[in-house]
């Protein structure tokens, strides 16, 4: 339906090497991580949407716990229209966030790059999923930027402005980074 799509790429095991190996893919679009990281919190999954020397999507997932939430999970997921990867991690109905984006008030605010980033709630493809996941979307430099946070009340965590930044420029502070956790379940 949408014609042909490049392979995402993810690593068979997340480390700091297979890391490297992202950014290197990824140089052109931004990795976001939220940073600093919590203590407690790691780097659980990551990957990339790329195909001869261009990348159209990356994706990261960290996890750790909320006194509230107990286990949480954020995935961020930056890419250009039409590729599909932050619906596939969101599990909507559409390939880009759809109509919800700009309508009405935004229902929160993140930082990413240093960028302020207005980011509205997208509805799941699944009434049965409402509880399990909140999902948001919006623009940060003509790219969708997406949001997914497991469980959905894990969201309240964002009622302040959420820092992300792109890894893709760091230095030293990329070996303090923790890894592991579960993957994520898309």
């Amino acid at each position: 339906m949408h014609g042909p799509v490049p392979p995402l790429w993810r690593p068979e095991e997340v480390n700091y090497a297979s890391f490297a190996e992202l950014v290197g893919l990824s140089e052109e679009l931004p990795t976001y991580l939220p940073w600093p990281m919590s203590p407690g919190w790691s780097i659980a999954d990551f990957g990339c949407v790329a195909e001869r020397g261009r990348t159209s999507a990356t994706v990261t997932t960290t996890v750790g716990t909320s006194d509230l939430d107990g286990p949480v999970e954020v995935t961020v997921i930056s890419e250009e229209p039409g590729v599909g990867l932050g619906a596939r991690c969101a599990g909507t109905a559409y390939v880009d966030p759809g109509e919800q984006i700009g309508r009405g008030p935004h229902a929160i605010n993140v930082r990413a790059g240093g960028r302020p980033v207005r980011m509205w709630a997208v509805d799941p493809a699944d009434d049965d999923d409402l509880l399990a996941k909140s999902v948001f979307a919006g623009e940060a430099d003509g790219r969708w930027l997406w949001l997914v946070v497991r469980p959905a009340s894990a969201a309240l965590l964002l009622r302040d402005e959420w820092l992300f930044e792109d890894v893709t420029g760091f230095g030293p502070e990329a070996l303090e980074m923790p890894f592991g956790g579960a993957r994520p379940r898309w």
